[in-house]
């Protein structure tokens, strides 16, 4: 039996990505998130409008999509409840957001630079994927604070110990490892989850006892 329901989400399972990008100050940004998609030489993201990465984007147009394995997802939830804007904004106040300029030293990970664009790449990410905004367009209605942005991937940096040896260029999926988010928490390529969430509490808050 199927049941119709009406979820606060659906997030049903895609890679965690840390998206690199520049603050007007010149200063690097690092935020995770989530929903996004390949097709060819271009990556889909969907976040909201309202936030300081999106921002950076329709002005700088650059960013680095990192991929972090889940043997960083400690890193990446470090982030969770973290925001480049200030003043924070009132729903993300309401959830434990608190502002933190230095993102990268937050999470404890390390800024190098990238080739073709100017927001660094996190170097203990196993995959770098400098990209450039094609396009940036609201979804969801006039009252929508959702985003679909189209970047172009213009250099990818692999970790080389998960390249296949004497294959070209290609990954070995069985050594990749990638960081999976799932209705807010975080998973391996198993069923188990690696961690509990600080942003699924958030998005989830207790239910009241009745």
């Amino acid at each position: 039996m199927h049941k119709v329901v009406r979820p606060k989400m659906l997030y049903f399972g895609t890679p965690v990505v840390l998206i690199s990008t520049l603050n007007p100050d010149g200063s690097p940004n690092l935020a995770p998130m989530s929903s996004a998609w390949w097709l060819g030489d271009t990556c889909q993201l969907g976040m909201s409008s309202r936030s300081r990465t999106v921002e950076n984007l329709a002005r700088e147009g650059e960013c680095v999509l990192n991929l972090p394995s889940q043997t960083l997802v400690a890193a990446v939830d470090r982030l969770a409840l973290l925001t480049g804007s200030d003043p924070v904004p009132p729903y993300k106040a309401a959830m434990g957001y608190r502002h933190e300029p230095r993102k990268f030293e937050a999470a404890g990970l390390t800024p190098v630079p990238a080739d073709l664009v100017k927001p660094p790449r996190a170097l203990e990410c196993p995959v770098h994927l400098e990209a450039r905004v094609r396009e940036i367009r609201r979804i969801g209605g006039e009252d929508s604070h959702l985003a679909a942005i189209e970047t172009q991937v213009v250099r990818v940096h692999i970790d080389e110990a998960l390249m296949m040896p004497r294959e070209g260029d290609y990954i070995d999926p069985q050594l990749w490892q990638p960081l999976i988010m799932s209705f807010c928490d975080f998973f391996g390529l198993g069923g188990t989850p690696l961690l509990p969430s600080r942003l699924a509490r958030a998005w989830r808050p207790p239910v009241a006892a009745s």
